[in-house]
């Protein structure tokens, strides 16, 4: 079945730096590239590349980043009747690694900050047919929740990830969801809880479950994440690697996850399946160019996509 992802897209803008500048000062960056992300293209793309077809819902600007954008979809097999050009900038994202491979972002959300509850109405019809609508919080909260809401009418499962970090997140809004994945982070902001221990997240999770969500899957970096449920919990490790950038791991997670359950229904062979392509994502440079294909055979790259 398809998956929708309603949610942002960026254009990155990657510096590759041997350390942060002080204010006032000016260094030299090594290398830079410019790629496609956002964290909802991320998940949509790490999903198309691994053969699902997956219905976007978004935004994109009336610049040339938005015409880079489509165009990545496209060559991603992304569904792009519900992309829609908006009067505005499109969303950019500078991010800045170091070299230990840890990353920095700042997002200017441009267009996404304008997707609509009614946007998400009028993909109805497309969405009906999916097996799983997929959302992030570089869109505005209402249409998160109007998503939310929709998936609950159509009855649908409904996959958060929590990202980036909101205080306005509405904890009682969300209870609906049937798959919350945060990282460490994000879950520290949603429940006002501690998460420097596995046992501090394991009762951070328990906040959640007894709100009502039905599964919370943590993404715990290289230790891999833990999946909390009625029944309990699981950690599933992630394989060991040698870390190039992580920038756009967790998104990778999710793209896997979503299509691996959507495909065989079984969780924890989903969160296994997850963590291995993420892990695998880190060893290459960039985000979305980072993701493997399913058949290991990408498409001739269009140059605009390679900065």
């Amino acid at each position: 079945m398809p998956i929708a992802v309603i949610g942002s897209n960026m254009v990155d803008l990657i510096s590759y730096i041997h350390r942060m500048p002080a204010e006032g000062e000016t260094v030299e960056a090594p290398e830079f590239r410019m790629g496609c992300g956002g964290k909802g293209a991320n998940q949509a793309v790490a999903a198309a590349r691994l053969g699902s077809e997956v219905v976007m819902v978004s935004r994109v600007g009336d610049d040339v980043f938005a015409d880079t954008t489509l165009a990545n979809f496209e060559r991603n097999g992304i569904r792009t009747d519900h992309v829609l050009r908006t009067e505005a900038t499109s969303g950019v994202a500078p991010i800045f690694v170091d070299p230990d491979s840890h990353n920095s972002i700042i997002i200017v959300k441009g267009a996404n900050a304008l997707l609509t509850p009614q946007d998400v109405e009028a993909a109805r019809e497309d969405i009906a047919r999916c097996g799983l609508i997929v959302l992030q919080l570089e869109i505005p909260l209402e249409t998160v929740y109007a998503a939310i809401d929709l998936g609950e009418k159509l009855g649908i499962p409904v996959l958060l990830n929590p990202a980036p970090a909101s205080p306005e997140l509405d904890l009682a809004r969300i209870t609906g969801v049937d798959f919350l994945v945060p990282n460490e982070t994000e879950l520290e902001l949603l429940t006002g809880m501690p998460v420097s221990s596995l046992e501090d997240i394991t009762k951070a999770t328990e906040v959640l479950l007894t709100a009502g969500i039905s599964n919370v899957i943590v993404t715990l970096g290289s230790r891999g994440a833990l999946w909390a449920h009625a029944d309990g919990q699981e950690i599933v490790e992630a394989p060991a690697v040698q870390a190039i950038d992580t920038t756009g791991a967790g998104d990778a997670f999710i793209g896997c996850f979503s299509t691996t359950w959507v495909r065989s229904g079984d969780v924890l062979d989903a969160i296994r399946a997850g963590s291995a392509y993420a892990s695998d994502s880190v060893t290459r440079p960039g985000t979305q160019t980072s993701y493997a294909w399913a058949d290991g055979v990408e498409p001739a790259a269009d140059a605009s996509q390679n900065g």
